[in-house]
């Protein structure tokens, strides 16, 4: 894999983290019927995105996967939550 694909890759690592935390924390905030009815959704939807990351990277670099790019996914769940904090304390 070259260096291109890898900076792209990791672009599309970090966006899909904050897409995913945009994404989890509005589907959080209407599912609160019964616990165990949230924990399979919960568990569906986590599922659901990561098929839809993986069918992603699959087109983007072959579905290779590195643990830096788990990593960078990380960093852009964590900032949409950091930001999101930020607004929602104004």
């Amino acid at each position: 894999m070259n260096l291109k694909i890898q900076i792209i890759s990791l672009i599309y690592s970090f966006v899909f983290g904050i897409f995913f935390g945009g994404g989890f924390r509005l589907f959080y905030s209407f599912l609160f019927y019964k616990k165990y009815i949230s924990y399979v959704n919960t568990f569906l939807y986590v599922i659901g995105m990561f098929f839809m990351y993986f069918f992603i990277l699959l087109k983007l670099n072959s579905g290779i996967l590195h643990s830096y790019f788990f990593i960078i996914f990380f960093c852009g769940f964590l900032l949409f939550l950091y930001i999101f904090e930020k607004i929602c304390k104004k």
